[in-house]
């Protein structure tokens, strides 16, 4: 959430709650210390903070520590990155032309879940226009800036281009209001198809800096920042979304979707994520990625 929001809407409080010196020691402390920051934004507003004053300051806190942090050991500096607008333990959200639920909402990652993103009448006529078009999966070959068929993906999909017709559009629209990102830098939906058996092993969305195809990669928009997920259909059994740094697991359920970010192409972001086996049934999802500047 961006600070002029919160400092708008939580002047007077602030005149009260001085975040001091000695405040951001101790939060640097407890995540040293290894507490997540979820349980300690929970003890700050358990000794009186209001939640917008907490979660301002662990978060800036927490920015400032990573990125010295970052420096000292010579390590990707973060970025901006799209983040919903989630404030006072807010359940529900508008998202430009619908109101969605706030499922699950996690700091680090940066991870939400979101309830009634599409209809299902929505996520019906995405399969049908996705379903002529679908071929064997392929990941991005970063020493080439290519792509090809990888064993680690076993998925059939296709890609619209952004805009390319009125649901994408909308969508586009729906997720760029709900994340607060531009449009123009996301890449087109892409849909996938996973059939019992078929998975996505756990990988990164972002380009490997070290590989010999990322800077032409990074021409058209920059780095990925951020990840949307949604559920097209809902398995019978399998295809959650798995986290396996941080042990969460997220069920595929229809017209719901998975947000993640990442503010740099490290595995500090603990955005290491994958799609688990489809179990019985089958599984369609659409994903949004969010690059950095106009992706084109």
């Amino acid at each position: 959430m961006k600070r002029s929001s919160r400092l708008a809407r939580g002047a007077q409080v602030i005149a009260r709650q001085q975040v001091t010196a000695e405040l951001r020691q101790w939060i640097v402390a407890q995540a040293t210390a290894g507490q997540s920051p979820e349980d300690v934004l929970k003890a700050m507003i358990a000794s009186g903070w209001t939640e917008d004053v907490a979660a301002e300051a662990l978060e800036d806190t927490l920015k400032g520590f990573l990125a010295d942090h970052a420096r000292a050991n010579g390590l990707p500096q973060p970025v901006s990155v799209p983040e919903p607008m989630l404030t006072g333990g807010t359940n529900r959200i508008w998202a430009g032309d619908r109101e969605v639920q706030v499922v699950m909402s996690m700091l680090a990652p940066r991870v939400v879940v979101f309830g009634g993103l599409l209809s299902d009448a929505e996520c019906d006529e995405l399969v049908e226009l996705a379903r002529p078009r679908l071929a064997r999966s392929e990941t991005v070959v970063n020493e080439t800036g290519g792509s090809e068929v990888n064993t680690a993906r076993t998925s059939r999909g296709m890609f619209f281009e952004r805009g390319e017709n009125p649901l994408c559009e909308r969508i586009e629209a729906r997720l760029a209001a709900l994340t607060r990102w531009p449009v123009e830098n996301g890449e087109g939906l892409q849909v996938l198809h996973y059939t019992p058996g078929a998975e996505y092993k756990p990988h990164y969305d972002y380009f490997e800096p070290s590989h010999s195809g990322t800077p032409g990669i990074l021409k058209r928009g920059g780095q990925r920042v951020g990840t949307v997920v949604m559920y097209l259909n809902t398995p019978t059994a399998g295809g959650g979304t798995t986290f396996p740094d941080v042990h969460l697991e997220v069920a595929p359920m229809k017209g719901h979707a998975v947000f993640f970010s990442y503010d740099r192409p490290h595995p500090m972001t603990r955005s290491l994520h994958g799609g688990a086996p489809v179990i019985e049934g089958e599984k369609w999802v659409a994903t949004k990625w969010m690059r950095e500047g106009v992706f084109a």
